[in-house]
């Protein structure tokens, strides 16, 4: 059965059925010794793209935003049996030709990874897509804040929404937590690592 390590902040890992290993914008936390197949940056604030914080397999795949998006593009990457999906991600903070989230699919799954974002056009069309999970930034600083990322969950009509990104310097805050109220929520604490 795939996992998902919420490792903290905005970092986390995911393994699949068949073992291969994805990171997201690793940063923080604990449990970056498994060896990467994948590692997937979202945008190069040093709170998202330390790299150097993984194991790697030889064969590792590093996927930033540069390689993710070009000149308004947003590319795909079919590894194994995971896919990649690139997505626009931007706000007042995060400038849309330097910044993505990624649509994973593998072992049956749809896993939005939004990065740093608040509500953006694209999302609205997210409900077609029959996202299982999304990993949402609600710091209400840098990103959307709980009530805006509740209502994209909502309107993305996922099966489960995770809150992440909650404060600044904090693998996780609970006061924060208890302010995400989509209707879907799945609250997962930093080190905790869910059955997906």
């Amino acid at each position: 059965m795939a996992k998902l390590l919420f490792q903290g902040h905005g970092s986390f890992r995911i393994t699949t059925d068949e073992n291969m290993v994805i990171y997201v914008d690793p940063f923080i936390g604990e449990g970056y010794d498994l060896p990467a197949d994948i590692i997937l940056v979202t945008h190069q604030h040093w709170d998202h793209n330390q790299v150097d914080k993984v194991a790697k397999k030889a064969d590792c795949r590093i996927i930033q935003n540069f390689d993710a998006v070009k000149n308004g593009e947003y590319k795909s990457f079919k590894i194994g049996n995971v896919t990649i999906n690139t997505v626009p991600a931007y706000n007042k903070n995060h400038a849309k030709d330097q910044c993505v989230g990624y649509i994973l699919e593998f072992d049956g799954i749809k896993l939005y990874a939004a990065g740093d974002t608040s509500a953006t056009e694209e999302m609205r069309d997210f409900a077609k897509l029959k996202l299982d999970y999304a990993l949402l930034p609600i710091d209400g600083i840098y990103n959307m804040d709980a009530a805006e990322a509740s209502s994209c969950a909502d309107i993305m009509e996922v099966k489960h929404a995770i809150p992440i990104h909650m404060k600044p310097g904090a693998l996780f805050d609970e006061e924060m937590a208890g302010k995400f109220t989509a209707k879907n929520k799945l609250i997962v604490r930093a080190g905790e690592e869910i059955n997906l």
